[in-house]
């Protein structure tokens, strides 16, 4: 348990954002488990000849189960020599897979998730959930109504640079549809921007 710790301390002062524990055989889950809650974790139970991972693979998903820690499982389809150091395709594709998502996790957590204008047109899918954001993501959810951004608009509470800047974003990467409206159900762009 004191290497445990202090494998933990380290961890932390080296800002390592994920897990992965490879073992080749069977050995005590508990002494080997990363227990900190809010670290993305997998393990690799090595699929060997003289020392399948397997069991030892089984029992510590479990022991993460129990003690509520998610935990990704991965084992390699085919049977490798114990002294393979090579990992397989298929191996290599789950690492990296489990690396990306647990990295942007452990990029997000601390941030900040903004809602602007609650549920988009009633649709119930599009409610942000909180306590999802903070258990899983640990990140906080702030929500604001949509006429506060009319209203600082309208008085010209915003910094002019930094809406340019958004605004120029907007137009490169997010294209408008097509306008199915007729001209008599719309009001000119003019009108619009007077109100």
């Amino acid at each position: 348990m004191k290497e445990a710790a202090a494998c933990a301390d380290k961890f932390r002062a080296g800002n390592v954002g994920v897990s992965l524990t490879v073992t080749p055989c069977w050995c005590y889950g508990s002494e080997t488990m990363d227990m900190d809650t809010h670290t993305p974790k997998a393990i690799w139970g090595f699929n060997g000849t003289e020392r399948p991972g397997a069991v030892y693979l089984a029992a510590v998903l479990a022991g993460h189960t129990q003690k509520g820690l998610p935990a990704f499982g991965i084992y390699g389809q085919d049977v490798q020599s114990a002294g393979d150091t090579e990992i397989p395709a298929d191996v290599r594709g789950k690492l990296l897979g489990f690396v990306q998502c647990g990295l942007a996790v452990a990029l997000m957590r601390g941030k900040s998730y903004l809602s602007m204008g609650g549920t988009s047109m009633g649709i119930a899918g599009s409610v942000v959930d909180p306590a999802m954001w903070e258990k899983w993501l640990g990140m906080r959810v702030e929500a604001i109504d949509m006429t506060e951004i009319a209203g600082r608009m309208r008085k010209s509470q915003f910094d002019p640079a930094e809406y340019e800047k958004a605004l120029a974003w907007v137009k490169a990467n997010c294209p408008e549809g097509m306008d199915y409206n007729s001209a008599d159900t719309t009001r000119p762009r003019e009108q619009l921007d007077a109100e």
